[in-house]
């Protein structure tokens, strides 16, 4: 029984902690030493993602890839021209996969994702 008495009492004290004179200053201190690391960290991480994204790009543009889009486009040819003869209504196919239309569309959601990204952080400032 005094055990149990104890612990409520413990408990009691714990729950009603009286607060300290510098409690607010202190919070206010924590909290400026936190955003400060994440404007850090932020500015790192979108740094480190645009010369990730240059160095992408420029290998992209390095290894012939608009040469290989065409071999590509020349075999999607035919495979849409044999997918369109078993369905009927697969002319969207046929426009998409010609002259290496994926890798348009590809780039086009590339930029469209690249527009979200920019507006979240544009918010977030």
């Amino acid at each position: 029984m005094v055990e149990l008495d104890f612990e409520r009492r413990i408990e009691r004290l714990f729950m009603d902690a009286p607060e300290l004179a510098d409690a607010g200053p202190f919070a206010e201190r924590v909290e400026r030493r936190l955003d400060a690391g994440w404007t850090a960290r932020r500015w790192l991480i979108g740094a480190a993602g645009v010369v990730g994204g240059v160095i992408g790009a420029s290998q992209l543009m390095m290894s012939d890839i608009f040469q290989r889009v065409e071999a590509a486009g020349d075999s999607a040819r035919l495979l849409t021209n044999s997918v369109s003869h078993v369905t009927s209504g697969a002319d969207w196919v046929a426009t998409v996969s010609s002259g290496g239309g994926v890798v348009w569309i590809a780039a086009g959601l590339a930029v469209v994702m690249m527009g979200f990204v920019l507006t979240r952080v544009i918010g977030e400032i």
